[in-house]
């Protein structure tokens, strides 16, 4: 349970990352183009794994692999579609459609896989829903931007449940690395049509190794060995919380404007992450466990 507690702790650290990280790309961005700082984020924390435990890729046998690999696919294909998505939308629309991964995921893992979500872990994909509604949602209008935006969410979801199905606790590191290749190799060929560019500043390299050694490497590393110890389901709903992180520095660092609908989203988000951790300690001491493990 320690262990557990710990990685309940570093899955939220992770998420206050990738929060943060809204922030810190959003300049980045205007001077650096998309797929350009997509790649440069993946090699670099590639190279940082490899440089880490440069025979982290030794021993492993091809089903391990292709799993690995097909992780990685469902992982950048989601943020491909949420790009492009993200051209044709807004930002709030986005937030909010991204979220519904929320709902995608116990979705996946009770109609493919069979798995068994308790009753209070479906409550609290409801209220965590709703306090992503709360947070971002300022009406909306179903067009190819929503519907790109729709198809990331379910690829998302996709990669949490095959992470929550696949990731043994023992090969944590070889998963994260290979998934993390098979994003750069894309990223990297998705920037050559319009010229791979290299970050053009300081502020860009900064942004680029934040991304790619806090959020990537670490983040990535923390979420695959989380998911070895916890379904889909409540890895899920604490995942959530990148979206009242992404608000909380927003609020302090960028002078955003704070409304009752974003403190009661939020709050509703928190309550939700509770729920989740109180059913999942709750079934771990009873020895129940719906992570098909």
């Amino acid at each position: 349970m320690k262990i557990k507690v710990f990685l309940y702790l570093g899955l939220l650290a992770t998420t206050a990352v990738w929060g943060g990280a809204f922030l810190v790309m959003k300049d980045s961005l205007v001077r650096q183009d998309v797929y350009s700082f997509l790649a440069s984020r993946f090699i670099l924390a590639a190279a940082f794994m490899f440089i880490y435990k440069p025979k982290s890729l030794t021993g492993l046998d091809r089903k391990f692999v292709k799993r690995a690999v097909l992780i990685g696919l469902l992982l950048c294909s989601g943020f491909i579609f949420q790009t492009f998505g993200l051209t044709q939308t807004t930002v709030s629309n986005t937030g909010f459609i991204t979220g519904l991964y929320l709902v995608f995921t116990p979705l996946i893992s009770w109609l493919l896989l069979k798995r068994e979500i308790f009753k209070v872990q479906w409550l609290a994909v409801l209220v965590a829903t709703i306090g992503l509604y709360f947070i971002s949602f300022n009406g909306i209008s179903v067009g190819i931007g929503e519907i790109l935006v729709l198809i990331s969410a379910l690829l998302f979801a996709g990669q949490i449940v095959a992470l929550g199905e696949w990731s043994d606790g023992e090969n944590t590191y070889a998963l994260t690395l290979i998934q993390i290749l098979v994003s750069a190799v894309i990223f990297f060929a998705l920037s050559l049509k319009d010229g791979f560019q290299l970050p053009p500043d300081n502020a860009v390299w900064s942004a680029v190794f934040y991304t790619a050694f806090f959020a990537t490497f670490l983040g990535f590393l923390i979420q695959t060995k989380a998911q070895s110890v916890m379904s889909a389901t409540v890895a899920g709903v604490l995942l959530a919380m990148e979206t009242p992180f992404a608000l909380f520095f927003g609020l302090y660092f960028d002078n955003d404007p704070i409304t009752l609908r974003i403190i009661s989203g939020g709050t509703l988000v928190l309550i939700a992450m509770a729920l989740v951790i109180w059913s999942d300690s709750k079934h771990t001491n009873s020895g129940v466990n719906n992570s098909g493990k």
